[in-house]
């Protein structure tokens, strides 16, 4: 048995109590730090991904409709009738492409998402695309949609003036080691933040077509 003056000895010995307090102390510094480092890469890519929308809404405005020519032309299926000159109904008609919608124009959506130069990377002097300002941004979670604005007439060239929107839908950030920490937390859903824009000729080569 331990005598009382050895148990008195025992219980008031402090060695050892600094490397338990950091053996405690230590997974709460690694997970701050994790914290830190993620939220921090997440809230990153997510101002990418706002400024990339940005991007590619006002590429939008001045570039052929992504979506295709025929679902373009529902738009104005509403329009038989009326006089060229005549002012546009005020009706809501929309029509959207892209994550969650109807399949885009191949050629008018990579122009939207790569640019002018066709790929993603520092765009030079070329026209960048969203994937030059985000390039973690996947192109398979934006969205656009045309939205009649009910400006302009009957018989404008390259058709109605249209509000136009760009946005995510269903984009995640995925952590690196948060899942690995906290079961279940892997990823982080990124908020559409939708951009929208009034077009302009709404074709790709302008006024020189």
């Amino acid at each position: 048995m331990v005598s009382g003056s050895k148990f008195k000895k025992l219980i008031s010995d402090k060695a050892g109590v600094v490397l338990v307090e950091a053996m405690i102390s230590m997974p709460i510094v690694i997970l701050v730090l994790v914290a830190m480092v993620e939220f921090g890469t997440a809230v990153f890519q997510w101002n990418q991904s706002v400024k990339a929308l940005q991007v590619g809404a006002r590429l939008a405005a001045v570039s052929s409709p992504i979506v295709t020519d025929a679902d373009y032309l529902t738009l104005e299926s509403d329009l038989a009738g009326l006089l060229e000159g005549d002012p546009v109904p005020n009706g809501v008609r929309s029509v959207s492409c892209g994550a969650g919608a109807a399949t885009c124009n191949t050629a008018n959506f990579d122009r939207l998402y790569f640019g002018s130069d066709g790929r993603c990377g520092s765009p030079g002097t070329s026209v960048p695309g969203m994937c030059d300002v985000a390039p973690l941004l996947s192109a398979d979670v934006i969205k656009v949609t045309y939205r009649r604005s009910g400006l302009g007439y009957v018989g404008r060239p390259f058709g109605p003036v249209t509000t136009i929107t760009v946005e995510l839908h269903d984009a995640s950030f995925n952590f690196l080691l948060f899942g690995k920490l906290i079961p279940g937390l892997n990823s982080l859903k990124i908020p559409s933040n939708p951009v929208s824009i009034t077009s302009e000729d709404v074709s790709t080569c302008g006024s020189g077509c």
